[in-house]
C-alpha cells in the first residue's frame, strides 16, 4: 500500500494502489471531528471507490477509525483552531479536496497548493476562483458541512448521528456511572468546579456511581471536583478507554466540549451546559436523551479567560433536575408512566 506520507495512519485496512484519493481537511479537535461525521459519511457514500484521507491531529486516529468513513489519517494540526501551515502530502494531487476546516481563505489556499482536480469549499472574496455556497455564521456545525456538500451534488443528512462510532472493544472502567467532565478548551466554557462537586454530592445521595474525568493538565481541576465516594480518572484517558467509559455511562455531564459529542455519538444520555455559544450552533440533536441547559442572551467570547455570565446562571440544582428527568426515561427515551 502506498500512503500519501510515511507518517499517515491507515485506519481501514489495505487500500488498493491506484485508487483515487479524496482529501478532507478538518485539523481541529474531537468535538469538531464528531460534528463532521454526517459530512464524512456523505462523502463515503458518494465516493465509495475513493480512499478518504482525513487531515487531522494524530491523536484523533481512534475516533476517525471508529466513525467508519475514513481510510487514512494524515497528521495535521496547528495551535488553537488555526489552519496548518502545510500538509505532509507526498503523493500525486488528490482527485478531490474538501475544506471542512473553515470558510477560508487560508484553508482554501492550503488545499489548492496540492493541485486537486476538484476543490469543494465555501465561497470567500479572498479566493474568488472557488464557486462555493455562501458561509452562514449562525448555522449549526453539522448542518453547515452537509449544506456545503449538497451544493456540489453530494447529499448528506446532518441528523445522521445514530451510532456515529463503532461500539468500543475495551470494557468500561466504570459501567453505569454518571460521568462528570469539568474541563473545556477555554475558561469561558468551564462551569465552576465547586458546582460540579455539588452535583457529584447530589448524585451520590441518590445512589448513583460518579466518575470525574479530565484531560491532560486538568488534574488539579478534577481534584477540586472530587468528593468522597466519587472516582477520579484524570490526566487524559486513552481514546479507547474514554470511549468505553462514555458508551457504558448512565449519563455524561459536561460543558460544550468534545466529550459531549462523544456521548451523543454513542447514544449515551447527556446534560450539556452552554454559555458563550448557543446550543443552536453546537448542541446535540433534539432528543429526550439529551438535555441542554442554557440561558438565552447575547453571544459571548468562547475563548475568554473567565466563565461566561450565561454559563454562571446555571446552578447545580438545574443539572440534578435534568439528570432526574433522564432517569425517568425508559430505554427508548420515553417517560415512564
Amino acid at each position: 500500500m502506498t500512503l500519501c506520507h510515511p507518517s499517515a495512519i491507515p485506519l481501514a485496512g489495505p487500500v488498493a494502489d491506484g485508487r483515487p484519493r479524496l482529501l478532507v481537511l478538518r485539523a481541529l479537535g474531537l468535538g469538531d471531528l464528531l460534528a463532521g461525521v454526517p459530512a464524512l459519511r456523505a462523502l463515503r457514500a458518494a465516493r465509495p471507490g475513493h480512499e478518504i484521507v482525513l487531515a487531522a491531529p494524530a491523536g484523533l486516529a481512534g475516533p476517525a477509525a471508529a466513525c467508519g468513513a475514513v481510510d487514512t489519517l494524515l497528521p495535521a494540526a496547528a495551535p488553537g483552531r488555526a489552519v496548518p501551515s502545510a500538509l505532509p502530502w507526498a503523493a500525486p494531487p488528490p482527485d478531490i479536496a474538501v475544506d471542512l476546516h473553515g470558510n477560508g481563505p487560508p484553508s482554501h489556499r492550503l488545499l489548492a497548493a496540492l493541485a486537486p482536480r476538484r476543490l469543494l469549499a465555501f465561497a470567500h472574496p479572498g479566493t474568488p476562483g472557488i464557486q462555493g455556497p455562501p458561509w452562514r455564521p449562525d448555522e449549526h456545525e453539522r448542518e453547515r458541512w452537509c449544506r456545503l456538500l449538497s451544493f456540489y451534488g453530494i447529499p448528506g443528512d446532518p441528523r445522521d448521528l445514530a451510532l456515529a462510532l463503532a461500539p468500543p472493544l475495551a470494557p468500561s472502567p466504570a459501567p453505569g456511572a454518571v460521568v462528570l467532565h469539568p474541563g473545556a478548551g477555554a475558561p469561558s466554557r468551564r462551569w465552576p468546579a465547586e458546582r460540579y462537586a455539588a452535583v457529584a454530592r447530589g448524585l451520590l445521595e441518590r445512589g448513583h456511581r460518579v466518575v470525574v474525568t479530565g484531560g491532560p493538565g486538568e488534574e488539579e481541576l478534577v481534584a477540586r471536583v472530587a468528593v468522597p465516594g466519587a472516582r477520579t480518572l484524570a490526566g487524559g484517558l486513552p481514546f479507547a478507554a474514554l470511549s468505553a467509559l462514555v458508551a457504558a455511562a448512565r449519563a455524561v455531564v459536561s460543558g460544550d466540549t468534545g466529550i459531549a459529542h462523544l456521548a451523543v455519538a454513542h447514544a449515551t444520555p447527556t446534560v450539556t451546559l452552554f454559555g458563550p455559544v448557543a446550543p443552536a450552533l453546537w448542541g446535540p440533536p433534539p432528543s429526550p436523551r439529551h438535555r441542554v441547559l442554557w440561558h438565552p442572551g447575547p453571544p459571548g467570547d468562547p475563548h475568554a479567560p473567565v466563565p461566561d455570565p450565561l454559563l454562571l446562571r446555571i446552578g447545580p440544582q438545574d443539572v440534578l433536575e435534568a439528570l432526574d428527568a433522564l432517569d425517568a426515561l425508559d430505554g427508548r427515551g420515553v417517560v415512564r408512566g
